[in-house]
C-alpha cells in the first residue's frame, strides 16, 4: 500500500490493529476508517521517520502511553471520530515536532485537570470537542502561545472555567461551535486581545436580555467575525449591531446560513456610531421567512457609508430600497448574485445617487428579462469597470442601448441571446458571451482584448478588423469546421487562440499552418475523436493529435510532379506503415527532444526560482486558480508556483516557455481529469513537456487527481506516462471537506520532499 515516496495508504481495509512491519522509511500512514480498538507500545515503534498519521473513523478507545514515543518527527495526527474517553498528556509527550491535531468527534467529555497539550510547543491547529464535552478547565490549553487554527465542538459545553483560553497569545482563526450565550460570553473574555478571527456556529440570539452578558464582545481585538447556522431576531438585531460597532478592530463582518425571525420593524433604534473600521459586510444564504413583509432597512441608513464591499448572494432579495443605496457612499464592489432582482425593482436599487463609487458589480442569476431596461438603470454608475449580468434571461438584444461610460468588462454568458448588436458598448476590453444562441460575432470593438465565444453557433471566425487588439479569443464547443491561413493572419496582436471542441475537416495544409506558421503563441484546436484530412498522404479516420505531417507531405502535387508513380506507391505503402506504428509522432519528438538535449537539463540551483510548475486543462482553471492557488500561495512558509497564464513570457513560444518554466521549478504538477486527458492531452506542446521530464527519469512529478480516470484513456503512445501512472500514487481530491485538510498536508509535503 506504499508508493515510492512511502506514503502508505492502508483505508477502508477492515483492519482490526495496525499492521506488522512498519520501518523507519515510511512518512505517511493512512489508517482511517478500519476497525482498530486498541493501539499498543509496539505497533509504531520502527516508524520513526512518520510525518503524518491518519487513525480518524476507527473505534479506537484505548492507547498504551508509550505508543508515539518515538514519532518525534510527526507533524500531523488524527484521532478524531473515535471513542476515546479521556485524553492523556502522556500520549503526546515526545510529539515535539506535531503541528495539527484532531481529537474532534470522541466521547471525552473534559480534556483533564492539566494540559494535555503542554509538550507541543510547534502546534498549529488544534480541534477538540464532541456533543458529549461539557467542560473546559484551566489549564486546559497551558503550553500553547500560537495557533493558526482552533476548533471546539462545544454543541454542549455547559462549565467553562475562566481563564482557560487566556494562555494563548495569539489565535488567527477560531471556529467555536457552541450553544449557551453565557458560555459564550465567559469564552470572549479571554480570547479578547488573541483572535484574529472569529466563527460562531450554532448559536441562538432569541431573547434582547440574553444579549448584555456578550457586551464584553465589543473590546475584542478580532478584524473578521463569521456567523454561520446563527438564530437572530428583530429583537436581538439591534444589541448585536451595537455590540460590533464598538469594536475597535473588525473591518468584515458575515453571516452564512443564517436565519432571520422577523420583518426588521426593530423594536429599539439602532444609534449607529458609524464603525470606523468596518468596511466588508457578506451575507450568504440568511433565511428570512417573511421576507416578502421585510421593511426598507431605514434603521440600517446610517451605518453604511463606510462599507467597500457587500456581498448579498441567494438570500431572495428583490430590492435595494434607493435609500440605502444612496448611503452606500464608498462601496466599490457588490454582489447580489443568485437573487429575485428583475427590471422595475433593479431600476429602483440603482437609482440616482445610488452606489456613486460602485467598481464591480455582480448580478448574474437574477430574473433580469431586458437588456435595455437594464443598461439603462446602470448607465449612470461613472465609476462602473466590471459588469456581471450572467445567467439571466435576456432573450432579445435591441440595437442600442445606454451604458456607464468606464464599463470596460461585461458578462453577458447564459443569457439565450441570439445575436449582437451595437448595443455592447464600444468601450469594452472583455466581452463574455459564452453558452448563447450566437451564430456569428461582427462588431466593432476597437478597445477589446478579450473575447469569450465559447458553446455557441458560430461556424467562422469572427472578423480581425473590427476588432483589432484583440488579444485572447475563445470559440470552443462552436460549429467551426475550417478557418484560412488569411483569418490567422488578420489577427495581429493575438496571443491565445482556443478553438478546440469544433467539428474541424482538417487540410493537411491547415494542419501544416497551425504548427508551423501561424505565429500565434498558443493554439487550442483540440480535434474531435475522429477527422478527415483532403489529402491522400494523409489516413483517413485518424485519432486525436495521431498526425504532425511534415511539410513534404502535405504538398501533393509537388510530390507528384518530381516522382513516379512506382516512387508514389512506395511513399504511400511506407506512410500507411508509419501511421499504424505512429513513426511520424516518433520523428517529430525526437526532433524536439535532439533539440533540448543541446541545453542543460536542469538549470543551475540559483535560476531555480518557482516550488513547482502547474500544468493542467483550462476547464480546470476554476478549481487551480481560486482553490489550489490560494491555499499554497498563502501557506506558510508560501509556495511559488509557476502557471501559464500569470508567469510565463508574453511573446515567447509556448513550448520554449513551458521548457524554461519546468527547468527553472523544482517540481511538476499535474492537474489530472478527464478534460485535461481528452483536451490538452492532444496539444503538441505539453506532449512535448511531458515527454522532456518523463525522459529525465527523475522524480519530479507530482500527479493530483481531480476526479476519477483511466490510465487506458491516454494514448497508447505515451508509454512513459502511462506507466508511471500505473507505478505513482495520486493525491486524490476529496469531496468530503473534512479530508481536505488532509489533502492540503500530503500535497504540502510532496511539494517539499
Amino acid at each position: 500500500s506504499c508508493d515510492t515516496t512511502q506514503l502508505c495508504n492502508c483505508s477502508s481495509m477492515g483492519l482490526d490493529f495496525i499492521p506488522l512491519g512498519l520501518t523507519a522509511k515510511i512518512t505517511l500512514l493512512n489508517l482511517a476508517h478500519n476497525r482498530i480498538k486498541h493501539i499498543r507500545s509496539q505497533d509504531l515503534q520502527q516508524a520513526v521517520n512518520l510525518r503524518a498519521l491518519l487513525l480518524q473513523s476507527n473505534q479506537i478507545s484505548s492507547i498504551d502511553e508509550d505508543s508515539f514515543q518515538s514519532l518525534a518527527k510527526l507533524e500531523l495526527l488524527d484521532l478524531s471520530n473515535n471513542s476515546l474517553s479521556h485524553v492523556s498528556p502522556v500520549w503526546f509527550g515526545h510529539l515535539f515536532s506535531l503541528q495539527h491535531l484532531h481529537l474532534q468527534g470522541n466521547s471525552y467529555r473534559e480534556l483533564g485537570e492539566s494540559s494535555p497539550f503542554s509538550s507541543l510547543r510547534n502546534l498549529s491547529s488544534l480541534h477538540v470537542g464532541n456533543p458529549q464535552f461539557s467542560v473546559i478547565r484551566q489549564g486546559n490549553f497551558e503550553g500553547i502561545e500560537l495557533l493558526h487554527k482552533l476548533w471546539i465542538d462545544g454543541s454542549n459545553l455547559g462549565q467553562y472555567e475562566q481563564g482557560s483560553l487566556k494562555s494563548i497569545k495569539k489565535i488567527n482563526h477560531m471556529v467555536i461551535n457552541i450553544r449557551s450565550i453565557n458560555v459564550f460570553s465567559e469564552v470572549v473574555r479571554d480570547i479578547l486581545h488573541s483572535v484574529t478571527w472569529l466563527e460562531v456556529r450554532r448559536i441562538a440570539f432569541s431573547v434582547a436580555a440574553e444579549m448584555q452578558v456578550l457586551r464584553v464582545m465589543s473590546s475584542s481585538f478580532a478584524k473578521k467575525i463569521s456567523f454561520r447556522q446563527t438564530l437572530l431576531t428583530d429583537a436581538t438585531v439591534p444589541e448585536l449591531v451595537s455590540i460590533l460597532e464598538d469594536m475597535p478592530k473588525l473591518v468584515e463582518l458575515e453571516l452564512a446560513d443564517c436565519r432571520l425571525l422577523g420583518t426588521g420593524q426593530w423594536k429599539m433604534q439602532i444609534q449607529a456610531k458609524q464603525s470606523q473600521t468596518l468596511r466588508v459586510f457578506t451575507i450568504e444564504k440568511l433565511s428570512i421567512e417573511e421576507f416578502y413583509l421585510f421593511t426598507d432597512l431605514q434603521a440600517v441608513e446610517s451605518l453604511l457609508s463606510l462599507f467597500t464591499r457587500v456581498t448579498v448572494r441567494n438570500t431572495k432579495v428583490f430590492l435595494v430600497p434607493c435609500r440605502i443605496s444612496q448611503c452606500l457612499l464608498s462601496l466599490e464592489y457588490l454582489d447580489l448574485s443568485a437573487n429575485l432582482l428583475g427590471d422595475q425593482s433593479l431600476e429602483h436599487s440603482a437609482c440616482q445617487g445610488g452606489w456613486p463609487s460602485l467598481q464591480t458589480l455582480n448580478l448574474s442569476q437574477n430574473s433580469l428579462s431586458d437588456l435595455e431596461m437594464t443598461s439603462k438603470s446602470l448607465s449612470h454608475l461613472g465609476n462602473l469597470i466590471v459588469l456581471d449580468i450572467s445567467q439571466n434571461n435576456f432573450g432579445g438584444i435591441p440595437d442600442v442601448c445606454e451604458w456607464p461610460k468606464a464599463l470596460k468588462y461585461l458578462n453577458l454568458s447564459s443569457t439565450q441571446i441570439s445575436k449582437v448588436t451595437t448595443c455592447i458598448p464600444p468601450t469594452l476590453e472583455v466581452l463574455d458571451v459564452s453558452a448563447n444562441n450566437l451564430k456569428e460575432f461582427g462588431l466593432q470593438l476597437p478597445l477589446l482584448k478579450e473575447l469569450y465565444l465559447t458553446k455557441n453557433h458560430l461556424k467562422t471566425l469572427p472578423g480581425a478588423t473590427p476588432i483589432p487588439n484583440l488579444v485572447a479569443l475563445s470559440v470552443r464547443r462552436n460549429k467551426l469546421n475550417s478557418f484560412s491561413k488569411e483569418e490567422f493572419e488578420s489577427f495581429k496582436r493575438m496571443e491565445l487562440l482556443d478553438a478546440s471542441d469544433n467539428n474541424f475537416i482538417c487540410s493537411c495544409e491547415f494542419l501544416s499552418f497551425i504548427h508551423h506558421e501561424a505565429g500565434i503563441a498558443e493554439v487550442l484546436v483540440g480535434w474531435p475523436d475522429k477527422y478527415v484530412c483532403d489529402s491522400p498522404l494523409a489516413v483517413r479516420g485518424a485519432q486525436v493529435g495521431a498526425v504532425h505531417l511534415s511539410l513534404m507531405e502535405c504538398h501533393r502535387s509537388l510530390v507528384v510532379s518530381m516522382i513516379c508513380v512506382l516512387v508514389f506507391l512506395v511513399i504511400l505503402l511506407l506512410v500507411a506503415v508509419g501511421y499504424k506504428y505512429h513513426v511520424v509522432w516518433y520523428v517529430r519528438m525526437t526532433w524536439a527532444w535532439l533539440r533540448a538535449k543541446r541545453k542543460p537539463k536542469r538549470a543551475p540551483p540559483k535560476d531555480v526560482c518557482y516550488d513547482a510548475f502547474v500544468s493542467y486543462s483550462e476547464n480546470d482553471s476554476d478549481w487551480v486558480e481560486n482553490t489550489m492557488v490560494r491555499e499554497l500561495e498563502q501557506a506558510c512558509p508560501p509556495f511559488r508556483l509557476c502557471l501559464h497564464k500569470r508567469d510565463f513570457v508574453p511573446g515567447k513560444w509556448i513550448v520554449d516557455n513551458i521548457i524554461d518554466s519546468i527547468e527553472k521549478s523544482r517540481k511538476t504538477l499535474f492537474v489530472l481529469s478527464e478534460h485535461f486527458v481528452q483536451s490538452e492531452w492532444c496539444k503538441y506542446e505539453l506532449d512535448f513537456s511531458h515527454f522532456r521530464l518523463f525522459d529525465e527519469n527523475n522524480d519530479a512529478a507530482i500527479l493530483v487527481l481531480l476526479e476519477p480516470i483511466q490510465s487506458k484513456a491516454i494514448p497508447k503512445r505515451f508509454c512513459k506516462l502511462r506507466k508511471i501512472m500505473n507505478t505513482k500514487t495520486y493525491l486524490e481530491w476529496p469531496l468530503e471537506e473534512e479530508q481536505q485538510e488532509m489533502f492540503w498536508f500530503n500535497l504540502k509535503i510532496a511539494l517539499r520532499s
